[in-house]
């Protein structure tokens, strides 16, 4: 199963610029507000988004972030856990030292409460103390039934942790990196999610961010061989969020692709007729949480596939 309908949330308590994770994430900018009207903005636009998702059946576990501990990132819990069909949760080591204290045992227990099943825990976050990461969902794009592993490589996804990931998950690493123009310079994309969405039938990905011919031609085998509808999307729209969305079931088991309203907007209308031959579309603003965080509407989706009791 590629795709979920229950997707858990965190809702922002201290939301902001982080300057720990702004050394390698060039989407970020600093706005001239002050961080509890930014937080403010933030819990808005996280509001607005959630009810967009539920008004079309979506399934939103919202917990609160916790308001003692400064974790300005916590609503983009993608990065840190996965959660797998056949009861596994992964657990991820991340780049930035405050992004740790994101981390918490009292999501798996409201997830069991909610009658889902955790069999086993696949923790790799004592990689850090190496000074290795890999950013679960973020880092990684997973093709959950074809078990293929998309992954580019940069500060926050290392080679070696992903084959390990894959042989513990049993999926074949797609491996490439993906650059952006930064300052006149070619700089690694930070997450693989920012670059490219993998759906059921298609992917949206920015081809002009993988400057190896060889690494290119191969990304684009990997998802012809599987059947999926390629959209490129330029690195401009990029920039705009174009490349991290994430498809969801919704009521009825409708297809929806998930994005910010900077995305939708961006995208050219052939690009939006060719998504909605495949699903429909929900978008919503984000922009503060865009431009503090430098993430966006899939950072903040942690899918769960867990089983049901």
């Amino acid at each position: 199963m590629q795709i979920t309908n229950t997707i858990l949330m965190i809702r922002p308590e201290n939301f902001r610029m982080n300057e720990q994770t702004s050394v390698n994430n060039y989407f970020q900018e600093d706005i001239d507000l002050k961080n509890q009207e930014i937080n403010s903005r933030a819990q808005s636009e996280f509001d607005a988004f959630v009810l967009a998702l539920r008004e079309k059946g979506v399934n939103v576990i919202v917990m609160n972030d916790n308001k003692e501990v400064d974790a300005p990132d916590a609503l983009f819990p993608n990065n840190w856990i996965s959660f797998h069909e056949d009861g596994t949760v992964g657990l991820y080591p991340l780049f930035a030292e405050n992004r740790r204290k994101e981390r918490r045992e009292d999501v798996l227990e409201v997830l069991e409460e909610k009658g889902f099943v955790i069999h086993n825990i696949i923790d790799y976050t004592s990689a850090e103390e190496e000074g290795i990461f890999l950013e679960a969902t973020g880092s990684v794009i997973l093709d959950r039934v074809n078990q293929k592993a998309y992954c580019a490589l940069s500060q926050r996804a290392n080679e070696d942790l992903l084959i390990e990931f894959c042989e513990d998950f049993e999926y074949t690493p797609v491996i490439f990196t993906a650059y952006q123009s930064v300052s006149g310079q070619r700089k690694p994309i930070y997450h693989t999610n920012v670059m490219m969405c993998l759906a059921e039938t298609f992917a949206v990905i920015c081809l002009d961010s993988i400057d190896d011919k060889k690494e290119k031609k191969n990304v684009v085998s990997h998802l012809r061989q599987d059947g999926k509808e390629i959209i490129a999307i330029s690195e401009a729209q990029m920039h705009q969020f174009a490349g991290n969305m994430l498809q969801v079931l919704g009521m009825g088991d409708r297809r929806f692709l998930v994005m910010s309203t900077a995305a939708y907007e961006s995208l050219r209308p052939e690009q939006i007729a060719t998504i909605e031959k495949h699903c429909g579309i929900i978008h919503s603003s984000l922009k503060t949480i865009e431009t503090c965080g430098g993430g966006s509407a899939r950072c903040m989706m942690a899918e769960v596939f867990l089983p049901k009791e």
